[in-house]
C-alpha cells in the first residue's frame, strides 16, 4: 500500500508540471494588459512601460515560464499579487479554510440526502417511489447553483429573514451556500446510488442473503449497498475535488472570503500570479482528494484490497 501511494504521488508530479505550463500560457496569450489595468487609463505610456519591466512582463515567453517554474517549484513561492503585492500561498493558505467548511458541508448534505433517494429508486424500481426520486434528481441536476443560491437567499435570508444573506461567522453563514451547492450534488449522487445499486441488487449473493431470512434493512445496507459504494465513493469524491477547488459560484454570490472569489478577482484583475496560483492550488487539491478516494476503496471493497497484498508479496518475495 505505502508502495502505491508513493508510486502515485510520484505520477502527480507531471500533472502538476503539465498544468502548471497550461494555465502559464493560457495567461501568457490572454489579451490585456495587467499593467494598464493596475494604472489606469490616466497612466502615460512610461509610466506603463516602467510598470511592465517591474513586473517583469517584457521579457519572452521561455524566459519567463522557466523562471516561473523554478520560482514555484525550486524556491516554493507562488509569487505576489500585481494588485496588493500580498504573497499568494499565504492568501489562498488564509482562504482555504472557508472554501473547505463550504466544500464539506455541501457534500455532506448532498450524501444525506441523495443516497437515500438513490436507495429506494432502486429498491421500488418502475414504482411511483422510483419515479419520484428521479424527478427530484432530475429537477436537482436542471437547475443551475447560481440560480438556486439566489431563490434561497430571496426566500430565507430577504423574505424570512432566517438565515443571513452573505459574509462568514458562524454555521447559519454556511446553510444557504451550501444547500446552493448541494442541491445539485445530491441529484448526482442519488442518480449514481440508484445505478449502482440496480447492478447489485439481484446478484446471487443478495438472493442468497434473502434466502437465508436475513432482515432486509442488513441485505439492502450490509450486501448490496456497501458492493455498490466504489462508483458511489468516485462521485462524492469527484464533487468534494471540485468543491475543494473553490466554489466560485456560491462564494461570489454570498461574499464569501473563499478560494473561488479569490480566482474569480485574480481573473478581472489580469492578476497573472494569482489565477496561475490559485489552479495550481486546484490541481494539487484535485490529485490529493483522487488519491484519497483510491486508498477508500481499498478499505470499502476487501477483493481491492486483497490486490494490494498480493502485489506487496510478490515484490517481497521477488
Amino acid at each position: 500500500m505505502i508502495r502505491y501511494i508513493v508510486k502515485r504521488i510520484l505520477l502527480m508530479i507531471p500533472v502538476i508540471l503539465g498544468v502548471t505550463w497550461l494555465i502559464f500560457t493560457i495567461m501568457y496569450f490572454t489579451p490585456g494588459d495587467p499593467a494598464r489595468m493596475l494604472l489606469g487609463s490616466d497612466a502615460t505610456e512610461e509610466e506603463i512601460v516602467a510598470k511592465q519591466e517591474a513586473l517583469g512582463l517584457n521579457d519572452g515567453y521561455v524566459v519567463r515560464f522557466v523562471s516561473y517554474v523554478k520560482q514555484v517549484f525550486v524556491d516554493f513561492d507562488l509569487g505576489n499579487s500585481y494588485v496588493n503585492n500580498r504573497n499568494v500561498g499565504t492568501e489562498i493558505a488564509q482562504r482555504f479554510p472557508y472554501t473547505f467548511r463550504v466544500a464539506a458541508i455541501s457534500v455532506v448534505i448532498a450524501v444525506l440526502l441523495g443516497m437515500p433517494l438513490g436507495i429506494m429508486a432502486a429498491v421500488n424500481q418502475y414504482t411511483w417511489k422510483d419515479n419520484f426520486s428521479m424527478l427530484l434528481a432530475l429537477m436537482g441536476i436542471s437547475m443551475p447553483g447560481f440560480w438556486v443560491g439566489l431563490l434561497l437567499s430571496l426566500l430565507f435570508a430577504l423574505t424570512l429573514g432566517w438565515l443571513p444573506a452573505s459574509g462568514v461567522g458562524g454555521i447559519a453563514y454556511y446553510i444557504l451556500p451550501c444547500l446552493s451547492i448541494g442541491v445539485n450534488g445530491c441529484a448526482s449522487i442519488a442518480r449514481q446510488t440508484r445505478s449502482g445499486m440496480l447492478e447489485v441488487i439481484r446478484q446471487d449473493y443478495v438472493v442468497t442473503a434473502r434466502a437465508k431470512g436475513q432482515v432486509e434493512r442488513k441485505v439492502i445496507y450490509g450486501h448490496a449497498l456497501r458492493n455498490a459504494l466504489i462508483p458511489i465513493i468516485t462521485q462524492i469524491g469527484t464533487m468534494f475535488g471540485i468543491q475543494l477547488s473553490g466554489a466560485m459560484v456560491a462564494e461570489t454570490i454570498f461574499s464569501i472570503p473563499g478560494i473561488g472569489t479569490y480566482m474569480v478577482s485574480g481573473i478581472k484583475s489580469r492578476d497573472y500570479p494569482v489565477v496561475q496560483g490559485s489552479v495550481l492550488y486546484v490541481a494539487i487539491a484535485f490529485s490529493l482528494i483522487m488519491l484519497l478516494v483510491d486508498l477508500v476503496y481499498a478499505f470499502v471493497d476487501p477483493r481491492i484490497r486483497a490486490q494490494y497484498q498480493k502485489k506487496s508479496k510478490r515484490k517481497g518475495g521477488a
